[in-house]
């Protein structure tokens, strides 16, 4: 008879972590992802026949490197559990950080509607947690992948989010004015040598030419004609990427550039507003700011 504590043994003995294997038996078993502590309670339990025959090949896949993500279908992101397959990548705990600083630029009263837009929106992640938190908040997400929207209408609908979604390459060919951006774009070189380790993610997804800034230029360079007045442009980049950012969005002609650090101390979002001034080119300051203490939804 194979018990849950020997079939947690087995899964580790392939190369897997412990928290893996528990997610991978919990998954198989129908229980909740978040009660390990069932498990311990239920070690010395049969493992029912069906349950083993399903998990063997789980655990196959999970040690020959597939992320435990797409084996399951399931990322918690921000308090929302979120559909995931390999049409979209999978959503970061960094990218929270920028979650949060978009929040910051959204108030909590709904006096008044505004526009946001998340570009490249995947699994939906960043304008879903937008939307659970700002309900009055008009959020509108685009991606050029059909698949990946596929995924992010349905996370959408499962949790009862009023999301517009559209297809679309960054803002070409979009005519609207918005509140805020916001966007997690590729952002890896095309010869990063770490692209070994993300083999399982859409390629298309994760690098933007030879030094993975090719999709933050375009994006900010067409940003202002599409923010109103005062108006803030928001970017998830990478941990090298925050002073060519800045730059790059100083050229624009962006105001109150800044930069947000994640909870390492790396610079991982940089951003900036539209000025309230008639001359959108008036001098751009540059300063960094770190993350603060901010408030998460419960892991």
């Amino acid at each position: 008879m194979t018990t849950l504590g020997t079939a947690l043994s087995q899964a580790q003995g392939q190369g897997m972590d412990r928290l893996d294997a528990q997610l991978l038996l919990l998954h198989v078993l129908g229980q909740d992802a978040h009660d390990r502590a069932w498990l311990l309670a239920h070690d010395s339990d049969a493992l029912p026949a069906a349950a083993e025959g399903h998990l063997a090949p789980l655990v196959a896949r999970r040690a020959a490197g597939e992320p435990l993500a797409y084996i399951i279908g399931r990322r918690e992101f921000f308090g929302l559990d979120l559909e995931v397959n390999p049409s979209v990548l999978i959503p970061r705990p960094d990218t929270e950080i920028l979650v949060e600083w978009a929040l910051e630029h959204l108030p909590t009263t709904t006096d008044q509607t505004l526009r946001v837009l998340d570009l490249g929106t995947g699994s939906g992640a960043i304008a879903l947690a937008l939307k659970a938190q700002r309900p009055g908040a008009q959020v509108q997400a685009l991606d050029w992948s059909e698949a990946a929207l596929a995924v992010a209408r349905r996370n959408a609908a499962r949790l009862s989010l009023d999301i517009t979604f559209a297809q679309g390459n960054w803002l070409d060919s979009n005519h609207q004015r918005y509140h805020l951006i916001v966007a997690n774009p590729p952002y890896v070189a095309d010869a990063d040598p770490h692209l070994s380790a993300l083999a399982h993610e859409p390629l298309q997804a994760l690098t933007a030419g030879p030094d993975g800034l090719q999709d933050l230029s375009t994006i900010i360079a067409s940003a202002l004609g599409h923010l109103y007045p005062g108006g803030s442009l928001l970017l998830e980049h990478g941990h090298k990427q925050a002073v060519a950012v800045r730059e790059l969005l100083a050229v624009a002609g962006f105001c109150k550039i800044a930069s947000r650090r994640d909870l390492a101390g790396i610079e991982r979002c940089s951003g900036g507003q539209q000025s309230l001034e008639p001359h959108p080119h008036a001098h751009a300051s540059l300063r960094t700011i770190g993350s603060p203490a901010a408030h998460r939804p419960p892991r």
